[in-house]
């Protein structure tokens, strides 16, 4: 463990990180998002009210659809605290999101998930 003043902010302490990042918080701006909800930049996105670079660098991410799962990737930040972040731009008008599409296919074939159960006895 390194002893500067530094040493603990990223590599020790990414919990602190998160901490810091969220502002404590553990939920976003009320909105209930998927790890596969698609969020793009608004069209006429409000000037960027928040000084945090995670922020702008989520913006920036978002020039193209991106899931939560891809900008949490992308960030290198845990899925709950991209969550948070990317809720606070959809709240604020930065962001646009679409929700997952829902299917009613499901693996309900036999067949599939005893492929599926083979290949993972396999590893």
């Amino acid at each position: 463990m390194k002893h500067d003043d530094t040493s603990w902010f990223d590599e020790d302490a990414p919990l602190l990180r998160s901490y810091a990042v969220t502002r404590g918080r553990t939920v976003g701006a009320g909105h209930e998002l998927d790890i596969l909800t698609l969020v793009v930049i608004a069209d006429h996105p409000p000037r960027l009210r928040y000084t945090e670079p995670e922020y702008t660098d989520i913006l920036n991410l978002c020039r193209t659809p991106q899931s939560v799962a891809e900008v949490s990737a992308h960030l290198k930040l845990p899925l709950a605290v991209s969550k948070i972040l990317v809720a606070d731009l959809i709240g604020d008008g930065y962001l646009d999101s679409r929700a997952p599409i829902q299917t009613d296919v499901g693996p309900n074939d036999v067949n599939l998930l005893r492929a599926v159960l083979d290949g993972i006895r396999r590893l």
